[in-house]
């Protein structure tokens, strides 16, 4: 019945909304991380997709400009719930950390964030999750010696060469080996359904994103507006930055400081807020569009450049899934697909050492608090959050003993 139709795609929406909602308020750790939490709520736990549509999705993203957590998890929404779903999943993930930043920015909690004993727990958490991503990724998608063999060299090279466009190589390079040693796979299909976008969706998508990406600054000329201004800004950061999360910051601050938006102080305790709260670290720019000192600022200005730094991500997903799931069908493009994935295995295990070890393990207490973690959540299989409280407490007891 139609009316029946109905309510399976509403509770198919607040679903969405509310498992992401959760992810956006426990997924702490940064992109790397995103992907462990992504994994364990959307593969194991719920199987909205299986393990391969969720490598082959991690590869797509991890090619598009943007924030790959986020767009990953859009994508996931959109398989679910259709293109409102991918909108949810987007609320949900991104709004909790957009707030409490935009909070910060009025003062609100800013003696809390610096220098607390939790603080330090959360960063510790990242190893056990990222460590979990390994370790179960590892074992699906680099399962015999020669996807492993290009999962170790993809994490030495990413080491040797820690750039966004080094691991963009990468992957090429190790969807170029897959093909060949892998070229007779066949485009077996998955246990998930096409993403429900059609082309001419997907190039309308595509053509609006360069459409925007070539016209507002031209408009931006010829119109003073400061909205428009600050929405091309934080647009073109969202669509030229690869490797997303922190790579962004360096586009950022050449947006908003030189012209006087925001001061280097400003820009440098936002930074430092943005890494205690959970979720995309492109939240950022809700910050930043609410501490500026020319309007737009306040609620309106963190609205603007919020949206306009996620916008692109929307386009490139909604753009390439109809064209991706036609793709990933076939039997070369498969062969492709496995050294790709086996190479994210990589960047993974790489991420793994840094930033993450080298971040939050300074010592013998620090690596068992992460062990403790990795234990809990792999054999003990605890829900994340419930892992993210222990840390928080755990990090929190460690500096009262110092």
């Amino acid at each position: 019945m139609p009316g029946g139709a109905t309510v399976t795609r509403t509770g198919r929406l607040l679903e969405v909304l509310a498992v992401a909602t959760r992810l956006g308020l426990t997924s702490f750790g940064g992109p790397i991380a995103h992907l462990g939490y992504f994994r364990e709520e959307y593969v194991v736990r719920r199987r909205w997709v299986d393990e391969r549509t969720y490598g082959d999705l991690v590869a797509l993203c991890q090619f598009l400009p943007g924030p790959a957590s986020s767009q990953l998890g859009i994508a996931i929404g959109i398989r679910r719930a259709g293109l409102l779903g991918g909108v949810a999943a987007w609320l949900g993930f991104t709004l909790p950390s957009a707030v409490a930043l935009v909070a910060f920015a009025h003062g609100v909690g800013a003696a809390a964030a610096a220098g607390a004993g939790w603080l330090h727990g959360l960063k510790v958490v990242a190893v056990a999750v990222v460590a979990q991503a390994v370790w179960g990724m590892a074992r699906a998608l680099a399962p015999d010696r020669e996807r492993m063999t290009i999962a170790v060299a993809a994490a030495l090279l990413v080491l040797a060469w820690p750039t966004a466009g080094g691991q963009i190589l990468v992957i090429a390079a190790a969807g170029l080996a897959g093909w060949r040693l892998f070229s007779g796979a066949e485009g077996a299909p998955t246990t998930d359904r096409a993403a429900p976008v059609s082309r001419p969706v997907g190039v309308a998508a595509l053509a609006l994103f360069f459409a925007l990406l070539v016209a507002a600054p031209v408009v931006r000329q010829a119109v003073a507006s400061p909205a428009l201004a600050v929405f091309d800004s934080f647009y073109r950061a969202g669509s030229l930055v690869f490797g997303g999360g922190h790579v962004v910051l360096p586009l950022l601050q050449r947006e908003v400081v030189p012209p006087g938006w925001v001061t280097d102080e400003q820009f440098v305790a936002g930074y430092g807020a943005a890494q205690a709260v959970p979720g995309p670290l492109f939240t950022f720019a809700a910050y930043l569009g609410a501490v500026m000192g020319p309007e737009p600022n306040g609620a309106a200005g963190a609205a603007i450049a919020l949206g306009a730094i996620f916008l692109p991500a929307f386009l490139l997903v909604i753009g390439t899934l109809p064209f991706w799931d036609r793709l990933r069908g076939r039997g070369a493009f498969q062969g492709a697909l496995k050294g790709i994935n086996a190479a994210v295995v990589g960047i993974l295990l790489a991420a793994l050492y840094q930033p993450v070890w080298t971040s939050a393990i300074a010592g013998p207490a620090d690596f068992g608090l992460a062990l403790g973690g990795f234990a809990l959540l792999v054999f003990w299989r605890l829900p994340p959050w419930l892992v993210v409280a222990f840390s928080a407490a755990g990090g929190a007891a460690l500096a009262a003993l110092r």
